[in-house]
């Protein structure tokens, strides 16, 4: 049976109106247990499979983080796994980079072959960098993170043996995120028993880079900067995930306002800047259902196994977008 498609007139899309929001479902369920609304997923995807090519295309992927981020923000608060002060250092970091980015992705990337070209290197460092995080020889670096991985194994253990059920319960009631100090300095919490610390102005500029990069792609930076704070600064991505979801929430609206201001300007003079406020609004419907589900998977799933389902989906679309680059 053939399926009616609905014209979108601002993005110049035709799609089935219930496919954007069951694609937007089934990535989100995915990402946000990492942090990551999924917007640096569903960009290639408009690109590529509904061939919505304008640099338009950014804002109405930040209206989806819009829409759909709230989902996994309210679970992640109320299952306190929400570490406010790496939140509120991301935000300030990001915000300033995703307005330069916006204005570099209209001024010197328009064309789309470019731009697919720059999001495949964007993309190919996180891929591998996840992936690499997954062997054994990252893990045995990583003291911490190999006490979380062995208490969840352990409850695992204990609650298939009280409860006779091959179902794990997942993270414990207490294994919440507790702030212990913050200063312009250094930055340290607690989590499950185990204690984390960052440089406060290395996560500052950091931010401000992966904002650069956000404004360029349309993902706000959450989908960077998780994996990367992840990765270099060994934190666990039970706690990283909620700032994520909070960084690239608050971006995606100034990011948004600023294409906005941009579309008025002589620089989008030659490109379609306008976001599709519909078609965006559809991905993020489903986008809000997915994360919230997606948060809400995160305490029964390995931090490992999270990492890994990352990182091969990332490198597989990294790979196809640098390939076709040169062909």
């Amino acid at each position: 049976m053939h399926l009616p498609a609905v014209h979108f007139p601002v993005s110049g899309v035709e799609v089935f109106p219930l496919l954007p929001p069951l694609v937007a479902f089934m990535v989100s369920s995915v990402t946000a247990s990492a942090g990551v609304s999924g917007a640096f997923l569903l960009l290639p995807f408009m690109v590529s499979v509904l061939g919505f090519t304008s640099p338009a295309v950014s804002p109405t992927n930040l209206i989806y983080n819009i829409v759909a981020i709230p989902g996994g923000l309210a679970r992640y608060i109320r299952e306190g796994r929400m570490a406010w002060p790496l939140t509120w250092v991301v935000i300030l970091g990001t915000l300033p980079g995703v307005f330069v980015g916006a204005w570099i992705r209209i001024r010197y990337l328009p064309d789309p072959r470019a731009f697919k070209f720059f999001v495949g290197l964007v993309l190919l460092y996180l891929g591998a960098r996840l992936l690499y995080e997954t062997t054994g020889r990252y893990l045995a670096s990583r003291e911490q993170s190999k006490a979380l991985e062995r208490k969840f194994r352990e409850r695992m253990e204990k609650i298939k043996k009280e409860s006779s059920s091959r179902l794990a319960a997942g993270l414990p009631p207490e294994a919440v995120v507790k702030t212990r100090s913050v200063g312009l300095h250094r930055i340290e919490y607690e989590f499950w028993g185990e204690t984390f610390a960052f440089s406060t102005p290395l996560i500052f500029f950091l931010a401000l880079a992966v904002g650069l990069i956000g404004g360029i792609y349309g993902i706000g930076g959450g989908a960077i900067i998780a994996p990367f704070v992840v990765s270099v600064l060994g934190l666990p991505v039970y706690t990283v995930a909620g700032a994520a979801l909070a960084g690239t929430f608050l971006t995606s609206i100034a990011g948004v306002v600023y294409f906005h201001l941009l579309a008025l300007t002589p620089a989008a003079a030659q490109a379609r800047v306008t976001p599709d406020w519909l078609l965006g609004s559809l991905f993020g419907v489903g986008g809000l259902v997915g994360t919230y589900f997606g948060a809400y998977l995160q305490k029964y799933l390995p931090e490992r196994l999270i990492r890994g389902i990352l990182g091969a989906l990332v490198t597989f679309i990294s790979v196809s977008y640098i390939v076709q680059f040169f062909r």
